[in-house]
């Protein structure tokens, strides 16, 4: 794939409708892969509200992108000057959005066919690590995040969940009596819903954690959490390797 091809608005069009339904609305030079999305211009819309917290300038930095879905951050990081950008998903419609869309936009990125639980075979850490509405879509969460910790992120984690629940944070002690049960009806107790069935249509919604929850989860995988630019969404600092 060549980063420097020109393609015809026409030409765009008639891909992008091959391509299928596209979760990422992307400006493609001019034409519009989701223009109706239920959540409006997404994810340009989330990118906005933390786009701030990460360096404009990546020259010289890596950076991988998990649950890549059409390559919208991807190709973001690479407008940064990002020397390297990976993008993974498991699902192969999705990379080919992405690749397409790469294309178009004339960045050359490497989006892979990789889902979290294998990110050890990359074989590398890189400086930014953007892990974005993957989290609840993943029947082994805290899995997930302890191999980030200890397989791919080098410094910055760009993490953001779905949330649900209460928003509030509990004050808790490390420790408590087994007797003790009243701390676990507290309003800011860490919780993390389980969906067995469906949620807002989509069977792969298994688990949504309040802030407390996610927060605590961060932390437990060896990640501090440096800011919050808006609800969902944290930066975080790789701290330690877990365990």
């Amino acid at each position: 794939m060549s980063a420097t091809v020109s393609i015809t608005p026409d030409e765009i069009r008639r891909r992008v409708a091959e391509l299928g339904d596209w979760f990422h609305n992307i400006d493609l030079d001019g034409v519009q892969t989701a223009p109706n999305h239920f959540l409006g211009d997404y994810p340009s819309c989330k990118w906005r509200m933390f786009e701030s917290s990460i360096p404009a300038d990546l020259t010289g930095k890596t950076a991988l992108d998990i649950g890549c879905n059409a390559g919208f951050y991807s190709i973001q990081l690479k407008r940064r000057g990002a020397a390297r950008v990976v993008g993974i998903d498991s699902d192969p419609d999705y990379l080919n959005q992405a690749r397409f869309a790469a294309q178009v936009s004339r960045k050359e990125i490497d989006f892979r066919l990789m889902d979290i639980y294998r990110v050890s075979e990359l074989e590398e850490r890189f400086d930014i690590v953007l892990f974005m509405g993957v989290l609840y879509h993943l029947r082994h969460p805290l899995l997930a995040l302890d191999l980030l910790n200890e397989y791919v992120v080098k410094d910055m984690l760009v993490f953001q969940s779905l949330l649900r629940g209460s928003s509030e944070v509990a004050p808790l002690n490390e420790n408590y009596p087994f007797a003790e049960t009243d701390v676990f009806n507290q309003c800011g107790f860490p919780v993390m819903h389980f969906v067995e069935h469906c949620y807002s249509d989509d069977p792969t919604n298994w688990w949504i954690p309040n802030r407390a929850c996610v927060e605590a989860m961060l932390r437990s995988s060896g990640f501090e959490i440096v800011s919050r630019p808006e609800d969902e969404t944290y930066i975080c600092k790789r701290k330690q390797q877990h365990g």
